[in-house]
């Protein structure tokens, strides 16, 4: 007897306004939603966040929390527009993922990021008689073309100016 499960697939675009960055990742445990909200809450005092994780089994909710209603409001629905068991949404200003990404994934329940990001998001999902899963992301757009020297001068007196380089 084979298994012929059949599935399909859904583009799902990620909404996310100028100055919100977005970490999308998955995890395992329902525990996630505190240990991701003291991991934040304890990066920064100005960070303002927002999460929301998607449970997979027994009442199967979009847990949330956060310290600032527009980021939860943001992830809530990001989580749930994506639908994705065990995958969870981080949505964050006045700090930035650089600030606070291994401290995410020293959460103990976080096993995979699958990006940070301020550009604009597409997911990749798949949907079985079981449920959805991420397959992928597009984040960006498609280069344009290879940088030359004044591109590279650009970019390196850029991450000087905003203190990520001296």
């Amino acid at each position: 007897m084979t298994n012929k499960s059949l599935y399909r697939t859904h583009l799902v675009r990620v909404e996310i306004p100028e100055g919100v960055n977005i970490i999308f990742g998955q995890s395992h445990f329902a525990k996630t939603v505190e240990d991701l909200y003291e991991t934040l809450i304890s990066a920064s005092p100005s960070l303002k966040f927002g999460l929301a994780f998607c449970e997979a089994s027994q009442k199967r909710l979009i847990r949330t929390d956060g310290n600032n209603a527009e980021m939860i409001e943001m992830a809530q629905k990001a989580a749930f527009d994506v639908g994705c068991g065990h995958s969870f949404f981080i949505c964050l200003t006045d700090g930035f993922p650089i600030n606070v990404l291994n401290r995410v994934k020293g959460v103990e329940e976080v096993c995979h990021i699958y990006c940070a990001t301020a550009n604009a998001l597409q997911v990749i999902v798949a949907e079985t008689d079981q449920g959805r899963g991420v397959l992928s992301v597009i984040d960006g757009e498609t280069p344009l073309g290879i940088e030359t020297d004044d591109d590279r001068k650009e970019r390196e007196e850029f991450l000087r100016k905003i203190g990520y380089k001296k």
